[in-house]
């Protein structure tokens, strides 16, 4: 029997689980295919920071993204009846006087100075490695993306709309203004794959560079810190004495296996930040999907139009996912014209 249904999705990461709340929302009827062989969204420390720390500069869109992602995620908490936002302070380690005066000159600026406190701490922090003082970021966090792709996974479960089996393209059928796939029948599919684009016949010219990051989780008693510490590394708080230190950039494995060399870099700049024991007790991996300029890959196939991508959403997923959904999806249903930014007509004009 066939099951007829306006979208097939393909992954239900970060950006496949905001395009399908816009579906629900928008009352349109869905199937999800997910086989989690793309982990990045598990792995991915799940922070949310409008302000790049290593030159002082504000992330593209990232104001107008939080704007969205804040709510989108505390819809999710209600809606799965768990706790994903976390909300926490930022503190940069200065290295140099010159940080300092750039961290105050950055704090001035109109984006920032809604993130960037311009007055540097002095005070020390215990277990800390900080002989320049302390940069203060508010309005930031994290999302506890494990916990909701494991507990969003589960809800499409419950409500019938996912199949766990692997995407065989072979078996798509193209016919004017639908598709076709085993038993389901849909208006359109959206791909939203993470690194797995690179294997997609229909996208796999996108550019998308797909970039190995490595975590390591810490147990460390004796570091009483409820905010996240940025260096060369971050160390994000967990709860209970655990926290979580990344991440490693690899541009040429592309495998989601941990690594030796990646946990001894990590630990080799923890040790530079913090000088209290700990004990390493979980090393993760994966995939980022990045792209060359830094920007996502949303739009339509240039010759099937019901064919679409949202993917490439790089390090900072859980900002913009829910941006780029929503744009993605007023483009197909409304007509809306997406932003040249994101639009993979960037690669083909």
């Amino acid at each position: 029997m066939i099951k007829e249904v306006d979208y097939i999705i393909v992954g239900l990461g970060l950006s496949g689980i905001a395009f399908v709340e816009q579906l629900v929302e928008n009352n349109k009827s869905f199937v999800v295919f997910e086989n989690n062989s793309q982990v990045s969204s598990v792995v991915a420390g799940g922070v949310y920071n409008p302000v790049i720390l290593k030159r002082f500069t504000p992330v593209w869109d990232g104001h107008e993204q939080l704007l969205k992602a804040i709510p989108f995620y505390k819809k999710l908490e209600k809606k799965l009846n768990l706790p994903l936002d976390y909300s926490f302070t930022t503190k940069k380690v200065f290295t140099s006087i010159g940080d300092e005066n750039n961290w105050f000159i950055a704090s001035d600026k109109p984006m920032l100075s809604h993130y960037m406190n311009p007055k540097i701490q002095k005070e020390k922090i215990d277990g800390v490695i900080g002989d320049f003082g302390f940069g203060v970021l508010t309005g930031t966090g994290r999302v506890d993306t494990p916990l909701l792709v494991t507990a969003y996974k589960e809800y499409c479960i419950s409500q019938g709309n996912l199949i766990e089996e692997a995407f065989n393209y072979v078996d798509l059928i193209l016919d004017e203004g639908s598709v076709h796939y085993k038993n389901v029948s849909a208006k359109k599919i959206v791909f939203s794959e993470g690194f797995g684009l690179k294997k997609n016949p229909f996208f796999n010219y996108l550019p998308l560079n797909g970039t190995k990051g490595e975590t390591i989780t810490i147990h460390a008693p004796e570091l009483k810190i409820d905010f996240l510490l940025k260096g060369s590394v971050f160390v994000m708080p967990l709860g209970e004495d655990n926290y979580k230190v990344g991440a490693t950039f690899n541009w040429t494995d592309k495998t989601s296996i941990p690594t030796e060399e990646g946990k001894k870099e990590l630990e080799d700049k923890l040790q530079k930040l913090i000088s209290v024991p700990y004990t390493v007790i979980e090393q993760a991996a994966g995939i980022r999907p990045t792209v060359k300029d830094r920007r996502p890959l949303v739009g339509v196939h240039p010759k099937h139009a019901q064919l679409a991508v949202l993917n490439g959403l790089g390090t900072r997923g859980v900002m913009v996912a829910p941006t780029v959904a929503e744009s993605l999806f007023n483009h197909l249903e409304k007509g809306e014209k997406l932003d040249k930014e994101i639009d993979i007509k960037r690669f083909i004009d």
